[in-house]
């Protein structure tokens, strides 16, 4: 069976992997994460997930039954996404466009290894609640914000402010589990590698 690497720092993505039981390692290698002038935001992510697995492979001094999984998420509003937080003056203003609104979480799954590639990209409308200023100063008072996109994680405190989600939660949080499977599969890499029974 293939070895699965995985091209992402993200302890949310290595934690849905090991939700479906699939082992692996992490191989990170940078890339440039800006958006191309006029680029869709759909393009974006798939570009993105595309070339962290390309990096990702390409830094391994041993290759030959690697694969290489990249993903990248982004949460877009009105057409425009919404990178990570810079300081809380950026934070709230993301969250009070959000507040009260329905918006669009895009990720995509991308496989390298085996001299091919393959990728999905999985969109969820994600609808807030009315936020209130005091709600915002305390969410970021939490720390969660600051490294998400969109300056909320769905997985954590952010979930009291999802009053509907249509799509897929887990790619939501990072990684599209359903298509990740399938992807898997086709790069000969199971789910579910329980241990074996004595």
């Amino acid at each position: 069976m293939a070895k699965l690497f995985l091209a992402s720092a993200s302890p949310r993505r290595r934690e849905l992997l090991a939700q479906i039981a699939v082992p692996c390692v992490t191989q990170i290698a940078a890339i440039d994460e800006n958006p191309l002038p006029d680029e869709p935001a759909v393009a974006y992510v798939e570009r993105l997930a595309r070339e962290k697995a390309r990096a990702g492979l390409a830094a391994l001094s041993e290759s030959a039954d690697a694969v290489v999984l990249g993903a990248d998420t982004a949460v877009v509003l009105d057409g425009r996404i919404l990178g990570k937080p810079a300081d809380f003056a950026e934070s709230r203003a993301m969250l009070q466009a959000l507040s009260g609104r329905s918006h669009q979480v895009l990720t995509a799954v991308a496989l390298a290894g085996g001299g091919r590639e393959a990728a999905r990209v999985v969109a969820s409308s994600v609808t807030f609640r009315a936020l209130s200023e005091r709600e915002i100063e305390a969410y970021w008072a939490s720390g969660e914000p600051c490294d998400k996109a969109g300056s909320y994680g769905i997985q954590g405190l952010a979930a009291v402010f999802v009053s509907r989600l249509e799509g897929s939660y887990s790619a939501v949080v990072g990684l599209p589990l359903c298509e990740t499977a399938e992807l898997l599969g086709e790069f000969g890499i199971a789910c579910w590698q329980l241990p074996a029974q004595r």
